[in-house]
């Protein structure tokens, strides 16, 4: 099968060695096994050198500006059509707030938008995926966080990998993802934050996965959560980083960062465009830890690079 049509069914994960257990009795923190950034210092890229090493240190990298000020009006108009639109509204892609049933999310949004599937091909965006995982890439995940004012809740603590591993797949931390700012990200609208080095250590959750946990885990993240004390300890260890920017900024992270937001009670929106690089070389498996894997249109089964 060549790299360019490389939709496939799941491989057991019988053939595959767990490196990251999670989802079982007890809560277990595990080294890393894995490099952070998989290309080497001449691996073409935007991406500067001393930034590179940044991202490996830290787990994260923010960007002033990624896109221009004419490109944010484009992208958030399109926002707003999607989310105004009953059709988008009534998809399955799209999840709503509990409280306010206002649009929170919505998923595969480079499939269900040729403008965001353009931003997905854009040099600035991919060019650094491929940067830091040393490959080609596909996208496994897309969506728009709308997060709306007056009460939108906010995504607790967790790493992305220990979801993206227990619940689609995905053997490695061969993951980049960036979320692009649409609004700006102000210290007081429930902005990202992560805890800089925690990339550094897995940490496997307690507790089975439920089945079709991914229509709550949207809405309230539950399974994969990690305790307050391990959470605490993170914390005193690594410290906390909040991210703030204007409309354009982007912030890269890694896939195993510890991180989450809080819940939005000011009256300004934060919008956000997320996308999720994977390697083409970290495909995904059967679930490590769940009954039954998540929709493709929450973790990606066609494993075309981008192009």
């Amino acid at each position: 099968m060549t790299a360019e049509a490389m939709t496939t069914q799941a491989v057991s994960t019988a053939t595959v060695r767990d490196l990251y257990p999670t989802r079982g009795a007890a809560e277990v923190s595990v080294p890393r096994q894995d490099p952070v950034v998989w290309g080497s210092p001449d691996t073409p890229g935007p991406i500067a050198n001393a930034d590179l090493q940044a991202f490996e240190r830290d787990g994260f990298l923010p960007v002033d500006q990624l896109i221009t000020d004419d490109e944010v009006a484009v992208y958030r108009r399109e926002l707003d059509r999607l989310v105004a639109d009953p059709a988008i509204r009534a998809d399955e892609r799209s999840i709503v707030e509990p409280q306010s049933q206002e649009i929170r999310s919505v998923f595969e949004v480079h499939r269900i938008s040729e403008v965001f599937a353009k931003l997905v091909r854009d040099e600035r965006v991919v060019g650094r995926a491929r940067q830091i995982l040393g490959s080609d890439v596909y996208v496994h995940q897309s969506r728009i966080n709308v997060k709306p004012g007056f009460g939108a809740s906010g995504f607790y603590w967790h790493s992305d990998f220990e979801t993206w591993h227990a619940e689609d797949g995905l053997p490695n931390m061969r993951t980049v993802s960036v979320s692009i700012a649409l609004t700006e990200n102000l210290d007081t609208n429930g902005g990202l934050m992560i805890m800089p080095g925690s990339h550094r250590t897995f940490l496997g959750c307690a507790g089975a996965t439920p089945k079709d946990n991914y229509k709550k885990s949207l809405q309230m993240q539950d399974a994969g959560t990690p305790s307050d004390a391990a959470l605490t300890s993170m914390a005193d260890e690594h410290g906390i980083r909040l991210f703030t920017g204007r409309a354009g900024s982007a912030t890269w992270f890694d896939c195993n960062c510890m991180h989450g937001s809080g819940d939005n009670i000011t009256p300004y929106p934060r919008s956000n465009v997320f996308i999720v690089f994977n390697s083409v070389e970290n495909t995904a498996v059967d679930p490590f830890a769940a009954p039954i894997r998540r929709p493709d249109f929450i973790g990606a089964r066609d494993f075309t690079p981008v192009r």
